[in-house]
């Protein structure tokens, strides 16, 4: 998944160029920089999995894109990771790379290959809400980490408030100012690429405060939801990235929310 730019969202947004789709997109997405995730979002998604698993749990990472999330988390956690997601051109990109997760699946129409009922001890999902059109398609998403949870089982989910909009973030742009988005609508965001030119995507926005309904509704219950700030960042984000820059905007204005919930 990874946000595997569809046709919905290019009607939606039509200045954005196709992006993730493919070998080529696989790449381009995988020469990301994605510096303001790994300051406020990554390492609170991995601090809420470490609070309620151990090491040797079964983590799935459902959208995993290329591994290097996946990977990291593995190597931090000690948890089994399994990568998953809709994307074969992503998958076989990850499996190229000499990474700790443990297995890759597809999935397909829906339902993740090869992987039974509470299979999980736990689910992250980055940025994957971003790829959904429409509530179905959200609700699907939903169900199917559902399906893979053990009962109790905690899912972490990172996504970027749309709401954000027009302010120039280390490593990306979120639509244009001053604009409120309906759950779902087309949005053009703009991410740093490593050598440090800029890449045009077509997103969806999902506000954060229709999350916590949509998770209920899917078999989740006990939904927190926290914005992390540059000054929590300090003491859980890599020294040296956290420390490296001033990181203005991301003081003045956090873009990401990081929302855990348990299965029922």
């Amino acid at each position: 998944m990874s946000d595997d730019w569809t046709q919905d969202s290019a009607a939606a947004a039509p200045s954005a160029a196709p992006a993730w789709s493919g070998s080529e997109g696989a790449r381009a997405f995988a020469a990301l920089e994605a510096a303001t995730d790994w300051l406020l979002g990554y390492p609170f998604v991995f601090r809420a999995l470490a609070r309620r698993i151990g090491a040797g749990a079964v983590l799935v990472d459902y959208g995993c894109g290329p591994g290097k999330v996946a990977d990291h988390a593995a190597r931090l956690l000690g948890a089994r990771v399994l990568g998953v997601d809709t994307s074969p051109e992503m998958l076989a990109l990850a499996r190229a790379q000499e990474t700790a997760v443990a297995e890759f699946h597809l999935v397909a129409d829906g339902r993740t290959a090869g992987l039974a009922d509470g299979c999980a001890d736990a689910v992250m999902c980055n940025h994957v809400l971003a790829s959904l059109p429409s509530e179905e398609a959200v609700l699907s998403v939903f169900t199917e980490v559902r399906r893979l949870l053990r009962p109790g089982g905690p899912f972490v989910l990172l996504s970027t408030d749309p709401d954000c909009g027009g302010t120039e973030y280390a490593s990306l742009r979120i639509g244009e100012p001053d604009t409120v988005h309906a759950p779902g609508q087309g949005l053009t965001v703009r991410l740093r690429r490593t050598d440090g030119s800029w890449q045009e995507v077509g997103n969806h926005a999902w506000p954060p405060a229709v999350l916590p309904a949509l998770l209920e509704r899917s078999g989740f219950h006990d939904v927190v939801q926290e914005r992390p700030t540059v000054e929590e960042a300090l003491e859980v984000a890599d020294p040296d990235l956290a420390r490296g820059r001033p990181w203005t905007a991301e003081r003045e204005r956090p873009p990401l929310v990081v929302t855990t919930a348990l299965a029922l």
